[in-house]
C-alpha cells in the first residue's frame, strides 16, 4: 500500500504533467495562427523590398524582348543570381514569371534542379496575371505548400507580363513551431522538477513528519508509555489532531492513576506480575540490576515495561554496533524520546555503554554500544 506522501506526490505531479501538456497543446494551436499572422507580414513586406531592390538595381521598365523578360537593358530570364540574392536578403523563396511561366526562381524540383519553365498555379494565375491583383496567402509551389505572395509585373503601358513570387516553406514554419515548442517543454519540465522537489520538502516536514510523530506516539500509547505528549509543528488541521490525542493520553493516564490508587488502597489486588529484565545477552535477574533508579525486586524503573524492552535488546543484539538513539526509535518504531530513557537505563545497568561522536557542524551524537 502506498504511503500518504506518496498519494500526494502522484497526484500532485499527475496535475503538473497535465497542466503542462495542456499548455504546450494550447501553446502549440497559439504559435500556430501567430506563426501564419507572421509569415503574411513578412510576405508583404518582402514583396515591397524585392520590388524596391530590383528597380534600384536594374533602372528601367519592364518589357518582353525577343521572348525573354529585361527589366530596362538588363535581361532578367535566368538570371538566378538575381534571385539569389533577393533570398539570401530575405530569407524566402523568389521567383520571377514571365507569363505564367518561370523564368528565374530559387525554388526546386524533386530533382534538386531548378524549376525553370514550370507554371504558376491556375488560381494564382486567375487573380495575378488575369485580374491585377496582388496574393497573399497559402498557394502549392512545385509540390510544396508554402505561405506565398505574387505582385503583378506590368509593362511601360500597364500591360501584365509576369509577376514576382515570395514563399515560405510549410516545413520552415513547422521548424520554427517545434523548435519554440520544445523550449517550452524543456521549461515546463525544470520548473516541474523544481516544484515537485519543493513539494517533497514541504509535505514531508508539514505532513508527514508531525504524523509519523503522531504514530509513534500512539504505540508508545499502546505499549504503556503514558508519560510523554507529543508536540508537532504542522497545519491547523495535524495540530488539532495533536491537541486531540495529547487530550486521550491526559485521560489514559489519569483512568492509570486512579487504578494504581485503587491498587494501593486495596493491596489483594495484584495489577503487577514479577518481571525477569532483558539485558543485551538476554534475560537477567531483577536482583542483578541494583542500579540507581531501580524500584527494588521489580527491576526495572517506573514507566519502564518488559515487553518494549524486550524488544529494543533483540534490535540491539540484531545490530551489534553502535547506534543513536534515532537509529534504534526507527527500528522498533518508537519516539526518540521513549527509546532514550530505556537506552539509559540498559547503560545504568552496563549492559551498554556509550561514547561520543563529534562531527563537523552540529551538537555531538550519543552513540549506545552494546557490551
Amino acid at each position: 500500500m502506498r504511503s500518504l506522501k506518496h498519494h500526494i506526490i502522484i497526484l500532485l505531479l499527475g496535475s503538473l504533467i497535465l497542466l503542462a501538456v495542456s499548455f504546450v497543446f494550447v501553446l502549440g494551436f497559439y504559435m500556430k495562427d501567430r506563426a501564419v499572422a507572421a509569415a503574411m507580414i513578412k510576405i508583404q513586406t518582402d514583396l515591397a523590398t524585392c520590388g524596391e531592390i530590383i528597380d534600384k538595381t536594374y533602372p528601367g521598365s519592364w518589357h518582353v524582348q525577343d521572348g525573354s523578360l529585361y527589366k530596362g537593358s538588363i535581361k532578367i530570364s535566368l538570371n538566378n543570381d538575381l534571385v539569389d540574392r533577393l533570398s539570401n536578403l530575405t530569407g524566402d523563396n523568389v521567383t520571377l514569371f514571365l507569363g505564367d511561366t518561370r523564368i528565374a526562381t530559387t525554388v526546386r524540383g524533386s530533382n534538386g534542379e531548378r524549376a525553370i519553365g514550370t507554371k504558376i498555379s491556375a488560381n494564382i494565375a486567375q487573380t495575378v496575371l488575369k485580374n491585377g491583383q496582388t496574393y497573399i496567402g497559402e498557394a502549392n509551389v512545385v509540390g510544396d505548400w508554402y505561405q506565398t505572395g505574387y505582385v503583378p509585373i506590368r509593362a511601360e503601358n500597364g500591360s501584365i507580363i509576369g509577376a514576382l513570387y515570395v514563399g515560405i516553406s510549410h516545413a520552415y514554419e513547422r521548424e520554427m513551431i517545434t523548435r519554440s515548442l520544445a523550449t517550452m517543454a524543456g521549461i515546463g519540465l525544470a520548473l516541474t522538477i523544481v516544484v515537485a522537489l519543493l513539494s517533497w520538502f514541504f509535505i514531508q516536514r508539514v505532513i508527514i513528519s508531525p504524523l509519523r510523530n503522531i504514530t509513534l506516539g500512539t504505540r508508545d500509547v499502546a505499549t504503556g508509555h503514558l508519560t510523554e505528549k507529543i508536540k508537532v509543528s504542522s497545519a491547523k488541521e495535524i495540530g488539532e489532531l495533536e491537541d486531540a490525542f495529547n487530550q486521550m493520553v491526559e485521560r489514559i493516564q489519569s483512568l492509570t492513576g486512579e487504578m494504581n490508587r485503587a491498587t494501593i488502597s486495596n493491596p489483594g489486588i495484584d495489577l503487577v506480575e514479577p518481571n525477569n529484565t532483558y539485558t543485551s545477552t538476554g534475560y537477567m535477574p531483577p536482583s542483578t540490576l541494583n542500579s540507581a533508579g531501580v524500584i527494588g525486586e521489580m527491576g526495572l524503573p517506573k514507566g519502564l515495561h518488559q515487553a518494549t524492552l524486550g524488544q529494543i535488546v533483540q534490535f540491539l543484539q540484531a545490530n551489534r554496533r553502535p547506534l543513536s538513539a534515532e537509529e534504534v526509535a526507527e527500528g522498533v518504531k518508537l519516539t526518540r524520546v521513549t527509546v532514550r530513557r530505556y537506552l539509559e537505563f540498559l547503560e545504568q545497568s552496563g549492559s551498554l555503554k556509550s561514547e561520543q561522536k563529534y562531527g563537523t557542524v552540529g551538537r555531538p551524537v550519543k552513540l549506545f554500544i552494546p557490551q
